[in-house]
């Protein structure tokens, strides 16, 4: 395992005093120990009800797996996490190294009041005109690999935050879809995490929203996934790219 540090570019959003509109992006960077940083891969499923939203999937799971060799290879934990589809990986050293690790009790989220996303998503979110949803996945993208040896499965956030404790994390890294959905709600997705404390930031070019354009504020898909970038960086965590990553 490598002792090297990852060099990551946070960037996030702050109001200017005494306004209630304007933001100002700053970026700092903070160096991590590699063995002191995680990647959560949430749901990049096989397969999604949207056409839309599989083909986008598709389009960047090689582009993540390029990112998580080479943070894993730095020393990075990597926890993949495509919910409901546990089952498939019942005989998998990677979840059951999940199962194994010693259980921390969570403590209790702190609340936080936080504005309405900026995307109305009410529809289900897909853009190519699918409106019945049903479970389309059965594992994770299979152009992701999972290194047995090393990384770990799960969607449970107890069992996560179990492996973020027994490996003493610094920095968490969440990368995957749906921006404005399962990277904010799941129960280990960005609000469960920030809200328990844990120092965390998503790869804001490894990510998508599901927004119809036809939804306000009727702006085109990648704008609506860019609104909901900018809302996490306003209201949640900060951002960085996937080339801090490549750069480790």
């Amino acid at each position: 395992m490598s002792g090297d540090d990852i060099a990551l570019s946070l960037r996030s959003q702050r109001r200017e005093s005494g306004t209630a509109e304007l933001w100002q992006t700053a970026t700092i960077t903070r160096r991590v120990p590699a063995d002191q940083c995680a990647i959560i891969i949430c749901d990049m499923w096989d397969k999604h009800w949207s056409r839309g939203a599989s083909q986008r999937v598709d389009a960047m799971a090689p582009r993540m797996n390029e990112v998580v060799k080479s943070a894993r290879a730095a020393g990075v934990m990597i926890i993949h996490a495509p919910s409901e589809t546990m089952d498939f990986y019942r005989d998998s050293s990677a979840r059951a190294r999940a199962v194994a690790a010693p259980h921390v009790p969570m403590p209790e989220p702190t609340p936080r009041e936080v504005p309405p996303l900026p995307i109305d998503d009410s529809d289900g979110g897909s853009d190519t005109g699918e409106t019945s949803w049903y479970t389309a996945w059965t594992r994770q993208h299979p152009a992701i690999e999972i290194d047995e040896a090393r990384d770990a499965v799960s969607d449970d956030g107890q069992e996560v935050w179990n492996l973020l404790r027994e490996r003493g994390v610094a920095q968490l890294l969440i990368m995957g879809v749906h921006t404005n959905m399962c990277i904010l709600d799941r129960p280990f997705g960005i609000k469960a995490m920030v809200q328990r404390g844990v120092d965390t930031a998503l790869v804001r070019d490894l990510t998508d929203a599901m927004y119809n354009p036809a939804r306000p504020p009727h702006v085109t898909h990648d704008e609506g996934t860019r609104l909901v970038v900018d809302y996490i960086e306003k209201h949640w965590c900060p951002t960085i790219l996937s080339a801090d990553m490549l750069a480790a």
